[in-house]
């Protein structure tokens, strides 16, 4: 019963744990990958605009999946990141579906947009 509630407040403890497994899967590789996923990461959080739980664990997961394989195979950060890592990240943020913080300003701003119009 208390652990719904406080999910009600905060959000899925679920989410949180892997989200917390995500960021440690992240720390734990090696240098120079673990400075370059965590930088993306970083990135991913202030700008991808995601506010789904779910679609920001997914897209963490398959963040550390992509590092964890390029640093076994040995692949140079650039080929993975490409001349310019916002464009990257910005791609790779794209991929995922799931509401973002936007959204609600868009309908916000499209349904002011509406009664002006009723008002003239």
């Amino acid at each position: 019963m208390t652990a719904k509630w406080i999910e009600n407040i905060t959000g899925s403890l679920e989410q949180k744990k892997q989200y917390k497994e995500q960021s440690t899967r992240l720390k734990s590789l090696p240098q120079p990958y673990a400075k370059a996923a965590l930088g993306i990461h970083r990135y991913l959080l202030a700008q991808s605009g995601i506010t789904d739980g779910d679609t920001m664990v997914t897209m963490f997961t398959d963040l550390a999946d992509l590092f964890e394989q390029a640093a076994a195979n040995g692949t140079a950060l650039r080929e993975i990141t490409g001349s310019d890592p916002a464009d990257f990240a910005d791609d790779f943020a794209s991929a995922y579906g799931g509401q973002r913080w936007t959204d609600k300003e868009r309908k916000r701003l499209a349904e002011t947009i509406n009664e002006a119009e009723q008002d003239t």
